[in-house]
């Protein structure tokens, strides 16, 4: 069943990978994700809002960071 949900939930493989620059047998370094998560939160908290394109980016690297874990 879990592997259903995680199938569904990926709808641009690789994406986070070429944002970071990381190759395709690479691991993306948790600390990088913990960074721009962070970032991207910060700016959310303030006056600002985050555009498509970094709100999708937050939630695709919320989502590896949870994946990191099966």
């Amino acid at each position: 069943m879990a592997e259903k949900w995680i199938k569904g939930a990926i709808k641009e493989e690789g994406s986070l990978r070429a944002y970071f620059g990381v190759g395709k047998e690479e691991t993306i370094p948790v600390g990088r994700l913990n960074a721009l998560i962070s970032r991207l939160q910060t700016k959310a908290k303030g006056k600002a809002k985050l555009s498509e394109r970094e709100l999708s980016l937050l939630r695709k690297a919320n989502l590896a960071k949870t994946l990191r874990k099966f």
